[in-house]
């Protein structure tokens, strides 16, 4: 299936039945797909006026207690920012996808990674996060969609799971999950479903006095750090005895695989570590590959200017050099490009 379909599919069978959306390249294949299929299962497909109305549908349906979900890409996630300040705010659990372009501004329609640090560092106004999701392939894509929806009801939390247009666009064979049956999902009491018999649910994100404000941003920032201690998900390959660790995700992390293969070839130990989790970023076992003692230097490879590779430093602090190699502006790096990185950094640590 091609990638933006599949996902969409993927989202279905995960209990997804509201979807609101508006198109735009190069995700457009979503809610076409999703405007046929959601009425065959019950569910209901809106397209929107707007990005800015379609993330306030989410807040509506989704305090309602739907699996709610939406797609776009960046300019379009830009517009939204503002409505998932306010979910995550008032803790209405939903999932927003967004197949990532090259920028900033309008841009161009190829793939890109230049809104890490949209989706991981906040985005919108306020104190918050969201659980950022980074799938490598069309099958990962299908199976971080079930995780993506449980993980916004365990939470009550907004979910992103981020692609970019080769991904989106791309085909690949998968093997999709059955349907879940949704009487078994876990219940919502706190959803706004009528009051008949029960105290009254209210579902908000304003709060006047500045104390009670803090005190529920208190709890929010508990609720983070319960993410960022249980969540964290990342990959590894050929990585035991690597003195170069390229750190890349997404569609990067595939090219970074073919240049390793070729630079081990030529006798080059280099490895792999792939974040699955954006946020919470995998900190953890990142610190473990640097205190396993044999890396000698990182390579963080991106499709932007350097993103992620702020995270890598930070984790990294200086004991070891972290190189960057980016391409941006829509232009994919090829693994001839990053062998030669390798070869290049290799020559410098011999």
């Amino acid at each position: 299936m091609k990638g933006n379909e599949a996902l969409a599919e993927a989202a279905i069978r995960a209990g997804c039945r509201f979807y609101a959306g508006y198109p735009i390249t190069p995700q457009s294949e979503v809610p076409e797909y999703m405007s046929r299929r959601m009425p065959e299962v019950g569910g209901v497909f809106v397209q929107a006026e707007s990005e800015v109305a379609t993330v306030n549908m989410m807040y509506g349906a989704g305090g309602a207690g739907a699996r709610v979900m939406t797609s776009s890409s960046s300019p379009g996630i830009s517009l939204m920012q503002e409505g998932i300040s306010y979910m995550a705010g008032a803790e209405v659990p939903g999932v927003f996808v967004n197949m990532m372009r090259g920028g900033p501004g309008l841009g161009d329609i190829s793939p890109s990674q230049g809104d890490y640090f949209q989706s991981t560092k906040g985005g919108g106004h306020g104190d918050y996060r969201l659980i950022v999701l980074a799938p490598g392939s069309i099958q990962e894509m299908v199976d971080l969609m079930q995780d993506a929806f449980d993980l916004a009801d365990t939470y009550r939390n907004p979910v992103m799971v981020v692609g970019d247009g080769m991904l989106g666009q791309m085909m690949e064979p998968v093997t999709m999950p059955p349907m879940r049956d949704l009487a078994t999902l876990p219940p919502k009491p706190w959803a706004t479903t009528g009051a008949a018999g029960r105290k009254k649910n209210i579902i908000n994100s304003l709060e006047l006095d500045p104390y009670v404000l803090e005190k529920h941003v208190q709890a929010l920032k508990e609720k983070y750090d319960r993410i960022e201690a249980t969540e964290q998900r990342h990959e590894t390959y050929l990585i035991d005895d690597a003195e170069i660790v390229i750190v890349a995700y997404g569609t990067v992390s595939r090219i970074a695989r073919s240049a390793i293969d070729r630079a081990r070839g030529d006798g080059v130990r280099v490895g792999l570590f792939r974040p699955i989790t954006l946020w919470p970023w995998p900190e953890k076992a990142l610190e473990n590959v640097l205190a396993a003692g044999h890396v000698k230097a990182f390579l963080v490879t991106e499709m932007s200017t350097g993103q992620m590779v702020e995270d890598v430093r930070l984790t990294v602090a200086g004991r070891v050099p972290v190189h960057f190699y980016g391409r941006y502006a829509g232009v994919v790096p090829t693994p001839k490009e990053v062998a030669g990185v390798i070869a290049s950094l290799q020559a410098q640590l011999s």
